[in-house]
């Protein structure tokens, strides 16, 4: 899997657990990071369709505690998009003319790098601007207060502070597990966390470690924690990597041991103890 693929698999995941727990979330996210006091929702079509089809992250029609009614857009960017500015733009257009009202938008960047991305245009024909968020300059413990896991596991997204990460990790993933209902949700919020501590530079193995602390049930041979290509699943990975290259150069292609040794990049010893071991 090359670069490009592969983030876009990390992509696709990331957009599925928002997708999954936006409407637990967006309340929270609309209160405590955006800072807005919204007093009624409706719910909008996700479709944006004029001369071309668009699928905006969350799209509600507000109106806030001051009477203000408006469209309100978010989206949630993975990567740190140069032309993200001309979509926003793209968007509020077709959202001023579908509905009318003002729009107001806002982009949440996950990673923890600050990003680059312009967030305004300014030409002689065109004046626009979006609102850039970054998580990971909110307080984690506004997320961690919460009492929805799908709310709590944001809180490894956010700003640690000066506090130990791996005091953090062990928080996160205490309310969670506390607060799941059930063994079958809180497996699936772990691997959901463990999925966004992957934004986190050295913040995914201190999340399996808390886990491990706090799970009785987990079983590595059968579970997620289980870290294929990763700690010390990352060993036993390459090894069966390994293992299988060899025993194609022998089995397949018939090559000797001194040959498949240096074909693999391993040990002759290891060579001759797999030709053995294929032959019992």
């Amino acid at each position: 899997m090359n670069q490009e693929q592969n983030f876009t698999t990390q992509a696709n995941q990331y957009d599925k657990i928002i997708k999954e727990n936006l409407e637990v979330t967006l309340p929270a996210l609309i209160r405590d990071v955006l800072e807005l006091e919204i007093l009624a929702t409706e719910e909008l079509p996700d479709d944006v369709q004029h001369t071309k089809e668009r699928k905006p992250d969350a799209l509600k029609r507000v109106t806030d505690m001051l009477g203000n009614t408006y469209v309100l857009h978010l989206e949630f960017q993975l990567s740190d998009e140069k032309e993200m500015v001309y979509r926003m733009a793209e968007y509020s257009i077709m959202l001023m003319r579908k509905y009318k009202i003002p729009i107001r938008q806002y982009v949440i960047y996950l990673k923890e790098s600050k990003p680059l991305m312009p967030t305004f245009l300014d030409t002689e024909d065109h004046k626009f601007s979006f609102n850039l968020i970054r998580l990971a300059e909110i307080d984690y413990r506004i997320f961690l207060n919460s009492s929805n896991p799908e709310i709590q596991m944001l809180g490894i997204l956010a700003n640690f502070g000066k506090e130990d990460g791996e005091l953090v990790a062990r928080s996160i993933v205490h309310a969670i597990g506390s607060s799941a209902k059930g063994e079958f949700e809180q497996r699936k919020n772990y691997k959901q966390l463990r999925i966004y501590a992957k934004l986190r530079k050295n913040i995914e193995l201190q999340i399996v470690k808390a886990m491990e602390s706090v799970s009785t049930f987990f079983k590595e041979e059968e579970d997620f924690l289980y870290l294929k290509g990763e700690a010390k699943g990352e060993a036993i990975g390459e090894e069966k990597k390994g293992r299988e290259v060899v025993e194609n150069l022998i089995v397949k292609l018939g090559l000797s041991d001194e040959q498949a040794a240096i074909g693999a990049a391993v040990d002759i010893g290891y060579v001759k103890k797999i030709r053995a071991e294929l032959k019992k």
